[in-house]
């Protein structure tokens, strides 16, 4: 396996520093020092396999790590801070993904036969190691990348086999949970559309768990379970995710921003922001643009 993990390595070599498209549907690398405000953002649902390097993963209270050879699932968008770190030996951090789209995932999961049993009350996202067959079908998807005419005809293959081959892994469950319609996961999903749609708006628990069709106590039971989060806390976070973009990327003030997402006391918004990021908003944002120009 060896070997495969180093032709990966050869062929995601052209990755930069933020997510690079490789011209194949859903699948992107990146490489590097990824500037800290990337990292901190609502992940999309995906595969994301670590080549060079480690990369660590906080949502919530929960942090997972994950080092070369070894695959992160995430099966909802999460807000999440990331932290990057080269390897051992000074290279930089590499990694491919592949986004999820549950329609391609509810046709390859109507080929398959149901699983003996569901998982309603697990996170959402989790790590486990990568086998000889899925690397190489990831070997075979990147090799499309030297060969763009065949990319129309081959990558969808080569998706379902990567698809597959995590399905018959210890998180497979979190994908059939995405394309499932009635799973706590799914309802839960849709009601993180709402809050991430909505976020800069009051929030009724009440009238999500009404929509999602569950009580509010097995709705607060269940999101948490999967995002580790109470929906009040993952609209917080949102907010404040959106907020430091808007003050690093737009130069909004620290005033401005928290209106924008939706606080109604900057007081509070900058205790909630330096209990997330460990710095006053101002003085973060401050740092990050410095740091940025440094960079350039």
């Amino acid at each position: 396996m060896e070997n495969q993990l180093n032709e990966l390595r050869t062929l995601t070599a052209a990755a930069e520093n933020r997510l690079t498209e490789t011209g194949i549907p859903r699948v992107a690398m990146v490489q590097g020092k990824i500037p800290e405000h990337l990292l901190a953002a609502v992940y999309d649902p995906m595969i994301n396999l670590i080549l060079q390097g480690s990369k660590s993963m906080t949502v919530g209270d929960r942090t997972l790590r994950y080092d070369p050879a070894t695959y992160f699932v995430m099966s909802i968008e999460l807000p999440a801070i990331g932290t990057v770190h080269p390897a051992a030996t000074g290279e930089p951090y590499l990694a491919v993904s592949l986004t999820l789209d549950p329609v391609i995932l509810a046709t390859l999961l109507a080929d398959l036969p149901e699983p003996a049993s569901r998982h309603d009350s697990d996170p959402g996202f989790s790590v486990a190691a990568v086998t000889p067959e899925l690397m190489d079908a990831w070997v075979r998807m990147l090799r499309l990348m030297g060969d763009p005419d065949a990319i129309t005809a081959l990558a969808p293959a080569y998706e379902r086999e990567i698809l597959f081959r995590v399905l018959q892994g210890p998180h497979g469950w979190m994908l059939r949970e995405i394309a499932a319609p009635d799973t706590a996961m799914a309802r839960v999903n849709k009601a993180i559309q709402w809050i991430r749609r909505d976020f800069a708006q009051p929030l009724r628990v009440e009238h999500l768990a009404q929509r999602a069709a569950m009580s509010v106590s097995a709705f607060h039971r269940h999101f948490k379970a999967v995002t580790t989060l109470s929906p009040l806390q993952y609209q917080k976070r949102v907010r404040l995710l959106q907020a430091r973009t808007l003050m690093v990327g737009s130069a909004r003030s620290v005033t401005a921003a928290a209106y924008e997402v939706g606080y109604e006391s900057p007081t509070q918004f900058s205790r909630d922001y330096a209990k997330v990021f460990g710095l006053p908003p101002g003085r973060d944002a401050g740092r990050i643009v410095q740091e940025s120009r440094g960079r350039a």
